[in-house]
C-alpha cells in the first residue's frame, strides 16, 4: 500500500520555514508575470520564484537543471531540452502534430513560446517566476495549469562587463560574454549578452562509433535597451536570437546510454524575437502597450527503429525515420491600462491579441521485410486570440485586500493539409479569480483563491483517427487555494499552501497503435474525459541561522484522479494523471564564509509516475544530488561542480509499444535523464 503523500511532511521539520527561491524579505520580490506587479507577499496564488543568485548557485547552462527545485513542476522528455512542462500533473507531453494548443505558458522577456520552451538557457537571467494554478485572468487559453516566465537581467546606467567560461565532462564548454552601460545622461541604457555551449549529449553510438549524435551545440545572444524619455514615458526594447542545434539520438533497446540508431535525428530551434514596451505614467495612472514578435524554425526527427541492419539481422530490414520541419510565427499585442484611487483601490484593464501561424512539413519513410513505407504530411495551422480582461484591488480596512479579476476570450483556429483535411474551431471563453489577501501581521501574510482558467478546444489529425474523434471540446480548470507566507525577522520563513483542483471536460493525449504488429501504425490523439480532480500541497521554507549558513527546502505532495474516464478497454477511473507524481522534493544547504570560500549541496527527489495514459507502465522513484564548491571575489569567482554525484539512472519519458521485430512484443522503452557532469565555472568582471 502507497503512503499518503501528506506523510512526507516530515521533510520539512528540520529546515524551518521560508521559500529557498525567494529571499528572506519575501515582501521585496515583485512577480512581473501579475498584472499589476504586485509583490510576492501581496500575491494571491501559489509561486515560486527564482532570482539571480540562486540560478548561478544550481544551474549550469539551463532551466531543465533547476526544475527539481520548483515544487508540483515537471517535464516530459521527448526533446533534448525541456519543450514540455507539467504544472501539478496538467500539461502536454509532446507534440507530434501541427496544431499547438498549450496548457503551461511560457514567457521570455513577455515573448510568448508557449509549446517551445526550449529556448531557456539561463546565461544573464535576472529572474525565473513559476505561476501555479489557472491563469485565468492574467494570461488566458494557454495557462489553464500555470505560467513560467524567464526575465533575463535589464539595463543599467553603469559600466558593466563580465566575461564566463565552463569546462565539463561529456565536452561540455560554453564561453559567454556580458556588457553594458548608460546611453546619455538621463537613465536610458543598455545591457548585451552572448554564449555558446556545447556539449556531447551523454549518449554513445555503437554502430556508427561516435559520440555525439545526441550533442548540444546552442548559442544564446540577448540585447535590451531602456530608454528614458521623459515626463514619464519610458521604453523597453529586447532582441533575442536563439539557436539550439542539438542532436537526437536519447532512446536505446536495452534502455541504456548506448545507440544503435544508423539515422541518428536532430532536435534544433533556431529563434529570434523582439518586444517593445511602452509605458506611460500619469500621476495615478499608467498607460502600457507591449508588443511582441517571435519566428522560431524548428526541426524534430528520429530513428523510430532505434536500430540499423545488423541489430536487426535476420528480423529486418526493418527501418523507420521519421521528420518534422515546423515554422512557427507568433505575435502579440497587449494595451493596458492601471490606476490607483484616493482610497487605495487598484486596477487595471486591457485588451489582448495573440496570433499563432505554424507550418508543418512531415517526412516518414521506413521498410519492413518486403513492405517499404513513405508518408508526406504538409498542414498549415493559424490561431488568433482576442481577450479583454480586467483586474480590481478593493482594500477592506487597513490590512485586507479584496481581488477580483475576469478574462473574456475568443479563440478561432483553422488547420489543413495535404491529405485534404480542413478543421475550424470557435470558442467563446471566460476565466477569472476572486482572491483575499491578509496582512496577519507585520510579517505574515494569508491568502485564498477561487480561479477559473481555460484551455481551447482543437481537433485530432491523421486519415486514421476515427471520425468520431476528430474534434475534442474545451477544458475548464477551477482552483480552489489557501496559502500563508512569511516569517519573524531575521527567523525561519515560510511559503505554504493547499490546493483543490476540478476538471471539467478534461483534454486528455492518447495514442494508440492500429496494427499491433506493424509500429509504424502510431497514432496521437487527444479525448475529453469525464472529469479530473487534485488535492495537494505545496510548500518551501528557508532559514539562515548566521552568515555562514543557509538552509533550504521545498515540497509539493498531491493526488490526482479520472473521472469516469475509459480509453478503449480499460477504465482509468480513479488513476493518477500520467506525470503527475505524488510526492517532489528537494533539500539545499550552502555554506559561505565571509571571506569568499563557499559549497553548497542540493538533493532533489520525486515519488514515481504514470508515462502516459495510453498504458498503466510508472516509472520509479529517484532523487539526484548535487554539489558546487568554490570561492568569489568582487571581481571573480571559480567554482567546481558536479551534477548527479551519484550517477543516478532515472527516467524522464517513457513509451511503451511494440518496436522489435519480428513478433513486436510491447516493451516499456525510456529516455533517461543525464548521468554524473564534473565541470569548473570561471568568471570575471568589471
Amino acid at each position: 500500500m502507497r503512503p499518503s503523500p501528506f506523510a512526507y511532511l516530515w521533510l520539512l521539520l528540520p529546515v524551518g520555514t521560508a521559500d529557498a527561491q525567494q529571499t528572506v524579505e519575501l515582501e521585496e520580490v515583485v512577480i512581473t508575470a501579475s498584472l499589476r506587479g504586485v509583490t510576492v507577499g501581496e500575491f494571491p496564488a501559489s509561486v515560486t520564484v527564482l532570482d539571480a543568485a540562486e540560478l548561478q548557485g544550481s544551474a549550469v547552462q539551463h532551466l531543465e537543471e533547476v526544475l527539481g527545485r520548483i515544487p508540483s513542476l515537471s517535464w516530459a522528455g521527448a526533446s533534448s531540452r525541456p519543450r514540455y512542462y507539467q504544472l501539478r500533473g496538467i500539461g502536454e507531453l509532446e507534440q507530434y502534430q501541427g496544431a499547438p494548443n498549450p496548457s503551461v505558458g511560457f514567457l521570455l522577456d513577455d515573448i510568448d513560446f508557449s509549446g517551445i520552451g526550449m529556448v531557456a538557457t539561463l546565461f544573464d537571467v535576472e529572474q525565473v517566476e513559476v505561476l501555479r494554478g489557472p491563469q485565468g485572468t492574467r494570461f488566458g487559453a494557454n495557462a489553464l495549469a500555470g505560467l513560467i516566465q524567464v526575465r533575463t537581467r535589464d539595463p543599467q546606467p553603469v559600466s558593466e562587463r563580465g566575461v564566463e567560461a565552463s569546462l565539463g565532462g561529456d565536452a561540455f564548454r560554453s564561453l559567454g560574454a556580458t556588457a553594458g552601460g548608460a546611453l546619455g545622461d538621463v537613465g536610458s541604457a543598455w545591457r548585451l549578452a552572448v554564449q555558446q555551449a556545447s556539449s556531447d549529449g551523454f549518449r554513445r553510438n555503437a554502430y556508427l562509433g561516435r559520440s555525439d549524435t545526441n550533442g548540444r551545440d546552442e548559442l544564446t545572444a540577448r540585447a535590451k535597451i531602456h530608454l528614458a524619455l521623459g515626463e514619464g514615458l519610458s521604453l523597453d526594447l529586447a532582441l533575442l536570437h536563439l539557436d539550439l542545434d542539438n542532436g537526437y539520438d536519447a532512446f536505446a533497446i536495452d534502455n541504456t546510454y548506448r545507440t544503435l540508431a544508423d539515422r541518428p535525428g536532430r532536435d534544433a530551434q533556431r529563434t529570434s524575437g523582439a518586444s517593445v514596451d511602452l509605458r506611460w505614467d500619469r500621476g495615478a495612472r499608467q498607460w502600457r502597450s507591449l508588443t511582441t514578435l517571435a519566428d522560431s524554425s524548428i526541426e524534430s526527427s528520429f530513428d523510430g527503429d532505434w536500430g540499423n541492419p545488423d541489430a536487426w539481422g535476420e528480423d529486418g530490414p526493418y527501418d523507420f525515420f521519421s521528420r518534422t520541419l515546423r515554422e512557427r510565427t507568433t505575435w502579440s499585442q497587449d494595451l493596458r491600462l492601471a490606476g490607483i484611487e484616493a482610497d487605495g483601490l487598484e486596477w487595471v484593464a486591457g485588451a489582448y491579441l495573440l496570433g499563432l501561424e505554424e507550418d508543418n512539413r512531415q517526412r516518414d519513410d521506413g521498410l519492413y521485410l518486403e513492405f517499404p513505407y513513405e508518408r508526406a504530411l504538409d498542414s498549415r495551422y493559424r490561431a488568433l486570440n482576442l481577450a479583454a480582461y480586467g483586474e480590481i484591488a478593493w482594500p477592506l480596512g487597513d490590512s485586507t485586500v479584496l481581488t477580483t479579476g475576469l478574462r473574456l476570450e475568443r479563440r478561432d483556429a483553422d488547420y489543413s493539409d495535404s491529405d485534404g483535411l480542413e478543421f475550424t474551431a470557435v470558442d467563446d471563453l471566460w476565466g477569472g479569480q476572486l482572491a483575499l489577501v491578509h496582512q496577519w501581521s507585520s510579517d505574515v501574510s494569508l491568502w485564498a483563491s477561487l480561479s477559473r482558467g481555460y484551455k481551447a478546444g482543437g481537433f485530432n489529425i491523421g486519415i486514421a483517427v476515427p471520425e468520431d474523434r476528430t474534434a475534442f471540446d474545451p477544458e475548464y480548470l477551477w482552483a480552489a487555494e489557501v496559502g500563508l507566507r512569511g516569517g519573524r525577522p531575521g527567523g525561519p520563513q515560510v511559503d505554504v499552501s493547499v490546493f483543490h483542483l476540478r476538471r471539467e471536460a478534461q483534454q486528455v493525449a492518447t495514442s494508440f497503435q492500429l496494427d499491433p504488429q506493424d509500429p509504424l501504425t502510431f497514432v496521437y490523439l487527444t479525448d475529453n474525459s469525464a472529469r479530473g480532480r487534485a488535492l495537494g500541497l505545496e510548500a518551501s521554507l528557508s532559514w539562515s541561522p548566521s552568515e555562514w549558513w543557509q538552509f533550504s527546502a521545498g515540497l509539493s505532495a498531491s493526488r490526482s484522479e479520472y473521472l469516469g474516464y475509459r480509453f478503449g478497454e480499460r477504465t482509468l477511473d480513479g488513476r493518477d494523471w500520467a506525470h503527475s507524481p505524488r510526492l517532489q522534493y528537494s533539500l539545499a544547504a550552502t555554506w559561505r564564509d565571509p571571506r569568499g570560500l563557499h559549497a553548497r549541496l542540493d538533493l532533489s527527489g520525486q515519488d514515481d509516475f504514470y508515462y502516459d495514459a495510453s498504458h498503466d507502465q510508472r516509472s520509479r522513484p529517484y532523487q539526484l544530488l548535487h554539489l558546487r564548491a568554490g570561492y568569489t571575489s568582487a571581481a571573480w569567482s571559480v567554482e567546481a561542480w558536479v551534477r548527479n554525484l551519484l550517477d543516478e539512472r532515472y527516467p524522464v519519458r517513457g513509451f511503451y509499444f511494440g518496436n522489435e521485430p519480428p513478433d513486436f512484443p510491447e516493451r516499456l522503452y525510456l529516455r533517461l535523464g543525464d548521468p554524473r557532469q564534473v565541470g569548473v565555472t570561471v568568471r570575471f568582471k568589471w
